[in-house]
């Protein structure tokens, strides 16, 4: 028989472990500012889907790319906020985060492709411009496929 001096059994591995105190909520300022950096990183994806003129896309991006950048240090503020609080995480900060980071990837990855093929892709914009037929716009098409193909070869691609 188990006597009260005895120490406790082990725990099994197949229970679950025991529940973890509950942090209280995190403060008004810091929910506040999780719900902005969510609101930013969904403003800078969709500001990417705006893009109809090749003229101002790179503008678009850097916008957009800014935007994403506020989002991050706003969805990381507040999770070291409420973490220094002592509070749970803000809802929405991660989703806020990941979708800011998912923001920043494409907007870095785009911005840098509009501006390495900047001439090229001026060059597709002006064409399309006059191009009145769809020949002429596979013709538009097959220039820029070729010059993109020409930068690639020069930038050290095969």
């Amino acid at each position: 028989m188990a006597r009260l001096t005895d120490p406790p059994p082990p725990r099994s591995p197949f229970l679950l472990p025991p529940p973890r105190p509950r942090l209280p909520p995190p403060s008004p300022a810091v929910q506040q500012r999780a719900w902005a950096a969510l609101a930013l990183s969904v403003l800078s994806l969709l500001a990417m889907t705006q893009i109809s003129n090749l003229n101002r896309a790179a503008y678009v991006l850097g916008v957009a790319l800014a935007v994403a950048v506020v989002a991050l240090v706003l969805g990381f503020g507040a999770m070291s906020a409420a973490r220094r609080a002592g509070t749970r995480r803000p809802r929405g900060v991660v989703a806020a985060t990941v979708l800011g980071l998912i923001a920043f990837v494409f907007c870095g990855f785009a911005l840098s492709g509009f501006l390495v093929f900047r001439t090229e892709l001026n060059q597709y914009a002006n064409c399309m411009n006059g191009a009145n037929t769809s020949a002429t716009q596979t013709a538009c098409q097959n220039q820029l496929n070729n010059s993109v193909r020409n930068e690639i070869k020069l930038l050290g691609g095969n």
